[in-house]
């Protein structure tokens, strides 16, 4: 059993994390409870729990747009934040698992693997890089590259000419703690489909849409790498 310290349990996310059935020892934590942004806080639980690892689901997503509007938050949760994670996380040689975003891969060929050239496409995906910045220097790391989606799909609408790897956040709870132990970088996400192919599955109602170039029309990634580390 690995003790896990989890930040930002009040996200969408987390709520659906906290469900999920793991032989791991998961401790969540609230912003009230592990503030971010005061490394005095991030201290006082590391020295209480002793984690192995840190799993850094806290930070500012959505709605997008306040990512423009307020530019001093998303900074300060998705940047500094992180970084004081890590900063405090490497002196005790706790192991970092950052959630971060397909979206900041450039969407414009689509099939991205690890290894290609990123570059963010909006000030949620510019902070989320951000980020990834910090933990890509601490060598006992994992940044997981994700494209979920709450359960059932929200949206009445879905892009008929955007592809992206969409699974629901239940699954993507589970892949992560089958690969909790990797490092390095990994693009998770289902089979790359159009988001209303995605959601025409599940909603027969769904209607299309299509983006005009307000949206990245092949933001899918490669998961291959993802493929091979379940198989082992």
């Amino acid at each position: 059993m690995v003790k896990i310290l989890v930040t930002g349990s009040n996200s969408r996310f987390a709520k659906t994390f906290k469900k999920i059935k793991s032989n791991h020892e998961l401790i969540f934590k609230n912003k009230n409870q592990l503030n971010i942004l005061s490394e005095n806080s991030i201290l006082k639980n590391l020295k209480r729990y002793k984690p192995k690892y840190i799993l850094h689901m806290a930070g500012l997503s959505r709605p997008m747009k306040i990512h423009d509007k307020k530019i001093n938050q998303s900074i300060d949760l998705n940047i500094i934040g992180t970084c004081n994670i890590v900063k405090l996380a490497s002196k005790f040689k706790i192991k970092v698992i950052y959630l971060s975003t397909s979206y900041v891969y450039p969407g414009t060929r689509g099939n991205y693997s690890e290894d290609d050239p990123v570059k963010p496409w909006n000030n949620y995906s510019w902070s989320k890089l951000g980020g990834e910045c910090a933990v890509q220097m601490y060598e006992n790391s994992l940044i997981i590259r994700l494209c979920m989606t709450e359960k059932p799909f929200i949206h009445k609408k879905a892009y008929a000419n955007v592809k992206l790897n969409f699974i629901f956040q239940d699954e993507a709870a589970k892949l992560i703690l089958k690969i909790i132990h990797k490092k390095g970088l990994i693009n998770l996400g289902g089979v790359s489909k159009t988001v209303y192919e995605f959601a025409k599955k599940y909603n027969d109602k769904i209607k299309k849409i299509y983006s005009k170039g307000e949206f990245p029309k092949r933001l899918d990634m490669n998961i291959s790498k993802l493929k091979n580390f379940l198989k082992r």
